[in-house]
């Protein structure tokens, strides 16, 4: 589980329920009309720009900002390399079985293992990487998407708000509700966007690019393996998908 984003939105909703709390009735802060239209209005756009499916999906790989436990680069090179001293002593199918980490990782090695032409097994893999791409793609645009419908959801009902406030300026009892709608809606959308939906977005971004990293690592390694390289040469050469001060921090722990 990632602590971080979970303590980060859980924080920032509570900091800003507190500052409400602080300063007068809390119940002063919640009407339905606004909501309607903010979350609703919100929901109902961001599903004109894709399909049900990825709007539905996109909630899912929305929960790996949350649930998604970081994989150290590292740790799999290590791996790719003690199986590639095994792969190189006693063949590729002395892998049968073995526990392997990470499951990119197993699928791969069992197709090396099922006598899978190399080109056979780079294409399955590279396949499933774009679509795993592509899949996170989708939900990182969904998540922007809500930030930017937010706000302006949040601006269409405060408009809503104005011109039901301007039109009973003669009747003092609806004022208040009016204006209610016309500041309440400005503030849920930007709570939305600015609290939940656009964090989301880039810590989707940050992961995304870590398992394309991971599992491009993983690709190479599997086709090294599959090639009868020396296993410190694949040491080097997976250790060239790492920034160069990483390279050097591996290499001092090693000595």
């Amino acid at each position: 589980m990632d602590i971080a984003t979970l303590v980060g939105l859980v924080g920032a909703l509570l900091i800003i329920c507190m500052a409400i709390l602080l300063g007068g009735d809390f119940g002063t802060f919640i009407n339905a009309p606004s909501l309607v239209v903010v979350v609703g209005g919100t929901f109902a756009a961001t599903l004109a720009r894709i399909s049900l499916g990825q709007f539905l999906g996109s909630f899912k790989v929305g929960l790996k900002s949350i649930m998604h436990k970081s994989i150290n680069p590292h740790d799999l090179i290590d791996e790719a390399v003690e199986l590639a001293n095994v792969a190189r002593k006693e063949g590729i199918l002395a892998l049968e079985g073995r526990e392997i980490g990470h499951p990119f990782l197993e699928r791969g090695i069992n197709l090396c293992i099922d006598g899978h032409a190399p080109e056979v097994v780079q294409k399955m893999l590279s396949k499933d990487i774009n679509l795993t791409i592509d899949r996170h793609n989708t939900g990182i645009k969904m998540f922007k998407a809500i930030g930017d419908t937010a706000p302006a959801m949040g601006m269409i009902g405060t408009l809503i708000g104005l011109v039901q406030m301007l039109s009973a300026m003669d009747d003092p009892k609806a004022i208040g509700p009016a204006m209610a709608i016309a500041l309440l809606t400005t503030l849920y959308g930007a709570i939305i966007a600015n609290a939940v939906a656009l964090p989301i977005a880039d810590k989707l971004k940050k992961i995304s690019a870590e398992e394309r990293l991971n599992k491009s690592l993983i690709l190479e390694s599997i086709s090294s393996i599959q090639a009868g390289i020396n296993p410190k040469v694949v040491e080097q050469i997976l250790l060239t998908f790492l920034p160069e001060s990483k390279r050097e921090g591996e290499k001092e722990k090693k000595e």
